[in-house]
């Protein structure tokens, strides 16, 4: 029931930040200043998905990696601090900041600014994520992970 529900979290935090960060990058070369602000509206209510299956992810995670020598168990481990701490960090505060400036309209130097460090912040966290789904896969058994 834990694996199940850890990779039920993981799977639902993966695919809440591709689909955030794929929705940034095509309403920006593609939208309007209006459609942008609804994409920055919609991704910061979308952070009441993403922190829990964030938070379940890891927890469950740590739970059933507790004492283990797996070298992949422990490069998950090590992954982790630095996907949250890029969560924590940069992504949840410029998800809220750029919500904010969307709002009013405010889409110069400082929204172009946020906007690129939440891009490439969100990148690092789908290669971080990335890899721990392939080790989750390849303990499990997976063929090709």
């Amino acid at each position: 029931m834990i694996r199940r529900l850890h990779v039920a979290a993981a799977l639902t935090a993966f695919l809440a930040i591709l689909t955030f960060w794929l929705s940034t990058v095509s309403i920006e070369l593609l939208g309007t200043e209006s459609q942008i602000a609804l994409i920055k509206e919609a991704i910061a209510f979308g952070l009441f998905l993403l922190v829990p299956a964030l938070a379940v992810a890891g927890a469950t995670g740590a739970y059933m990696g507790r004492g283990t020598t797996d070298q992949r168990i422990l490069a998950k481990k090590h992954r982790m601090p630095f996907i949250a701490g890029n969560g924590i960090l940069i992504l949840v505060p410029a998800v809220i900041y750029l919500d904010r400036l969307a709002s009013r309209g405010d889409f110069g130097t400082t929204f172009v600014t946020v906007q690129s460090i939440e891009l490439v912040a969100g990148l690092v966290n789908l290669a971080l994520m990335s890899l721990n789904i392939r080790d989750g896969m390849r303990l499990a058994g997976h063929a090709g992970a």
